[in-house]
């Protein structure tokens, strides 16, 4: 063997001591990773807009802007469950970014002919970003479980999730340094380029997975050159029916909860702290840059290796176990410092950990499932947690119990939410089991 040849394989098995990643995943890996990295990206620089335009409104009318995102995504679930079963998956993925790209490019025009504060367009801006933001990181994410099998995705998972952590540290930090030379107008010009990129970077992905089926690597074993048969609405029927999908959603639905609360709590404090549009920016783009740097590190050098020893359980239970204890820190010590460290911890917990274990549980179902129940449960039910917990906030809010309400809820919400993820975790492990001979020998250790 020459030289050359030798430093190849050594770094080819440093790669893969560092990353856990195979030679024939490195290509798709890549690629998802670069995928999800322009997605977060775009994703984080429409995200501070929408806060930022919204404080206009308070945050005693918040109930009601969730309220209306429920109602956008209860029409927008099952028109995406018809789409699915009409479409090809191959025309369908890539559709959906074209999409979304024609409409930030409207609302960039419409934001340079009005300006931020109105309030007419600052409403039509949310719920259509809070309606459609979802479905980008379901779409690209279903595409991952439909791609990557059980086994793949306890490696890889975690650094793919890492690009996402990644790109949503170069969103907001271009939102910080542009945004007072380009305007909101500019900003989401930005955002719409990003998604010309993410929708070659799909092309490229749904190319990798014929390829590596045709060549007999592991990887699912479903394709994307046809439509999904069956009734367009199997996927609430299945989410009914399935006592796995119903776990799943209890996951998602009290996840929402968490989220909920610490939403209001920073609407609340920024609202209260800033003055002016690019200001309030700024303070939410400083937070989602801190959260997403250490999402990046989290993920990239701790979540995978993590799950690999202690399972995915483990992943799934973690971040309620965290949130308990913030609540607790924020209820003894509520002040502006403490709001903000709670949503670092929470976001972080949550694209870091919670959000790449639940991707490992859909990779156990089939295709439907994955296209559809899938969907219903990362839009509709996180929607419908939304505008429930919006609505429990208010009404403590009403009897005066501002802070110390949204903390009691928090913690309570924390620990339904840690019985149902162990629950669906057991769940996985038990059916990843069930397919496990179909699978091929386990991974080495």
């Amino acid at each position: 063997m020459t030289a050359e040849p030798q430093a190849e394989s050594r770094g080819a098995r440093a790669l893969e001591f560092l990353t856990q990643i195979r030679s024939h995943e490195l290509r798709a890996v890549a690629l998802a990773f670069a995928c999800n990295f322009m997605l977060l990206a775009s994703y984080y620089v429409l995200r501070p807009v929408r806060d930022t335009v919204v404080m206009g409104y308070g945050v005693d009318a918040l109930q009601n802007l969730f309220t209306g995102t429920f109602v956008g995504t209860l029409i927008a679930s099952p028109v995406y469950a018809v789409l699915a079963s009409r479409i090809t998956l191959k025309r369908l993925l890539p559709g959906i970014f074209w999409f979304w790209f024609l409409n930030v490019v409207l609302f960039a025009v419409l934001f340079s002919d009005a300006p931020s504060s109105s309030r007419r367009l600052a409403g039509a801006y949310y719920l259509w970003f809070s309606i459609s933001n979802l479905f980008m990181v379901s779409v690209f994410w279903t595409l991952m479980v439909d791609l990557f099998s059980p086994r793949q995705a306890t490696r890889v998972f975690a650094l793919i999730a890492a690009g996402g952590s990644t790109g949503a540290i170069a969103g907001p930090l271009a939102v910080r340094l542009l945004v007072h030379r380009l305007g909101i107008a500019g900003v989401l010009a930005l955002a719409a380029a990003g998604f010309l990129i993410v929708i070659v970077l799909v092309h490229l992905l749904m190319r990798e997975k014929d390829r590596l089926r045709e060549h007999g690597e592991e990887v699912q074993t479903s394709r994307l050159d046809h439509r999904l048969e069956g009734n367009p609405f199997a996927g609430f029927r299945e989410l009914v029916r399935s006592g796995y999908s119903l776990n799943q959603a209890g996951f998602m639905l009290l996840m929402t909860w968490v989220n909920t609360v610490g939403y209001f709590l920073q609407t609340d404090v920024i609202a209260s702290a800033f003055s002016g549009d690019e200001a309030r920016a700024v303070a939410v783009a400083d937070i989602s840059l801190v959260v997403n740097v250490g999402s990046a590190l989290v993920a990239s050098f701790g979540l995978g290796r993590y799950v690999k020893r202690f399972g995915v359980t483990a992943g799934l239970a973690l971040n309620p176990l965290i949130m308990l204890v913030a609540f607790v820190a924020l209820a003894l010590s509520p002040t502006l410092l403490m709001i903000q460290a709670l949503q670092v911890v929470r976001q972080i917990g949550q694209f870091a950990i919670a959000r790449p274990s639940r991707e490992m549980c859909f990779t156990v179902v089939d295709q439907e499932s994955r296209y559809k129940t899938k969907n219903i449960i990362d839009t509709l039910v996180y929607r419908f947690g939304d505008v429930s917990a919006a609505w429990i906030l208010a009404g403590l809010r009403a009897v005066g119990l501002r802070v110390e309400g949204s903390c009691a809820a928090g913690f309570g919400f924390s620990l339904l939410w840690g019985t149902v993820a162990l629950a669906l975790g057991r769940r996985y492990e038990s059916l990843r089991a069930a397919q496990a001979p179909a699978a091929g020998p386990a991974d080495p250790a």
